[in-house]
């Protein structure tokens, strides 16, 4: 295995406000609470020490053992939950969607990065005890965005009606994306392993959030995995206190408006990735999953004839917690109430969201976690690294966009000179004999040996492309191989991990894939790394 590294801003595919907040710049300094370094650890397991209760931890442990109830639970996880208990134990924490089959690669990429966040403050504070968490985005309601994962460019999609939480959804009809997986991969030793590891995550289990557990342990079990579904009673009576500051006070609402005015006041480049609502808690019931909003003092349940005054309001939150599902904007603080959580691992957009709470988190007088971006990753794999190499293709070359790619490739290896900088520095020279015996005579003609060299130089750039044009179509089969590799690795012009399935690279290389991704993905290297195999 070959690693390179390379910057994010290099790579063109992330925003400048992530590029901005990895690179510590002071305009982004405001917006999170401590930097993700190896010495701010210490900081932040001091203050979440002193601000996590002990009663917290009984509620957490006794759910988990509860959620955990009929799933065969690893050594590692098991030492884990009870670890849950201890009050020098502490949590990385990664959430995801309940995407089918684990969607696109960077769910791995979450879960590895935060497995070995906590390896490195283990091995950096080994009074503590560090714990990987992934948080089942459960109470979703957005089905078509979990729905299907795609395969060599496929889209294998489940097909049915749904509402409400997709946690709860039955499995019913995943038999036959299975059949459709199972007629297309093959009869390999990987192929059959991965076609055993959909059927009993997916076939064996009764609803959606059952699936996905099983399937995240077996996938990362060995590594001490503990897996968290905040749909839970009990956990959600430990956010009685915070939602009725959301629901009642806008405590929420008012706080993030106040730094979303302070991000458009910094600079319009940084967009606003989630905009708070006044009510940020939707209710949950019997296949329902609405918004709850308030009008002249009585509160509804949107598109329902739910309806309840506000005391009715407190009546059913504290007897029905489990009912209150908390929006993109309460979660986060959902996840660090009920957690002893150090530090949340997310992918770009995510981590442009959570910079938008921290005045939130302060107003809930909750302790604002580290804010770490996953590992992103490009895996070539030993055929394609030597069509590269043939080429002569390098890494930084790859990430460039195609356009630009092809007219630097032509350039480099061509056999005549297509870059036309020289005859345009030589027509610079003459009009400057030109332009002194211009200054000698009158403006206008002045201006007229502008206009004529502004046109000679339009002429000589239009020469350049045409011969550029050229030279594209004699070296069309290059230009061809060129073109076919970068898509491999790029599929639909974007990065690899946000369109390709985990199931391509298990087909090539098995139990490896997971150990592979263990050893090469560095959390706080904070760059983006290619890994050849």
């Amino acid at each position: 295995m070959e690693i390179d590294c390379l910057p994010f801003y290099k790579t063109g595919y992330f925003t400048e406000f992530i590029c901005d907040y990895l690179a510590e710049e002071p305009q982004v300094r405001n917006f999170y609470h401590r930097f993700p370094n190896l010495d701010n650890f210490e900081a932040q397991i001091a203050e979440k020490a002193t601000s996590f209760p002990d009663g917290n931890r009984e509620v957490l442990y006794e759910a988990l053992q509860k959620q955990y109830k009929g799933f065969e639970v690893t050594d590692a996880t098991r030492t884990h939950l009870k670890k849950l208990k201890e009050p020098i134990t502490f949590t990385v924490v990664t959430g995801h969607q309940l995407n089918l089959f684990t969607g696109p690669l960077y769910f791995l990429y979450k879960i590895v990065s935060t497995i070995n966040l906590t390896k490195e403050l283990k091995t950096a504070y080994p009074k503590y005890n560090f714990v990987p968490v992934y948080w089942m985005a459960t109470e979703d309601h957005d089905f078509e965005e979990i729905n299907y994962f795609n395969f060599r460019g496929k889209k294998l999609k489940w097909n049915r009606t749904a509402s409400g939480a997709v946690g709860h959804l039955d499995t019913k009809g995943l038999d036959e994306i299975f059949e459709a997986f199972s007629n297309q991969i093959g009869n390999s030793a990987n192929a059959k392993a991965l076609k055993e590891l959909f059927r009993k995550s997916y076939l064996g289990h009764n609803n959606l959030a059952e699936a996905t557990r099983y399937l995240a342990n077996e996938l990362f079990g060995k590594e001490g995995l503990v897996i968290v579904d905040g749909d839970d009673r009990n956990l959600k009576s430990l956010l009685l206190p915070y939602a009725e500051k959301d629901i009642f006070d806008q405590l929420a609402y008012k706080k993030v408006s106040e730094t979303i005015t302070g991000f458009e006041a910094l600079d319009k480049k940084y967009g606003v990735q989630v905009n708070p609502r006044e009510i940020n808690y939707f209710y949950l019931k019997d296949g329902l999953r609405e918004r709850i909003v308030e009008q002249n003092g009585a509160y509804f349940v949107n598109d329902t004839e739910i309806r309840f005054t506000k005391e009715e309001l407190q009546k059913e939150l504290k007897a029905y917690p489990e009912r209150f599902s908390p929006n993109v904007i309460a979660r986060p603080l959902y996840q660090e109430v009920i957690l002893p959580n150090l530090c949340y691992i997310g992918g770009g957009g995510e981590i442009a969201y959570w910079l938008e709470l921290k005045t939130m988190f302060e107003a809930m007088q909750v302790p604002f976690p580290v804010l770490l971006l996953r590992n992103s990753a490009l895996v070539i794999t030993d055929k394609q690294k030597g069509k590269l190499e043939k080429m002569n293709l390098s890494v930084a070359d790859i990430f460039l966009r195609q356009s630009s790619f092809i007219n630097k490739k032509i350039r480099e290896i061509s056999n005549i000179d297509i870059d036309f900088t020289p005859q345009k520095q030589y027509l610079e020279e003459q009009f400057k004999a030109m332009y002194d015996l211009a200054e000698q005579t009158d403006a206008s003609f002045l201006g007229a040996v502008k206009a004529q060299e502004v046109k000679q130089k339009k002429g000589l750039e239009n020469l350049e492309k045409r011969l550029l044009q050229a030279q594209k179509r004699k070296l069309k089969d290059h230009v061809m191989r060129m073109t076919e590799i970068q898509n491999e690795l790029f599929p639909n012009k974007s990065l690899q991990e946000r369109n390709v399935n985990f199931s391509e690279l298990y087909l090539e290389l098995g139990e490896d894939l997971i150990p592979m991704l263990l050893e090469a993905l560095k959390p706080l290297q904070l760059e983006f790394t290619v890994i050849k195999v």
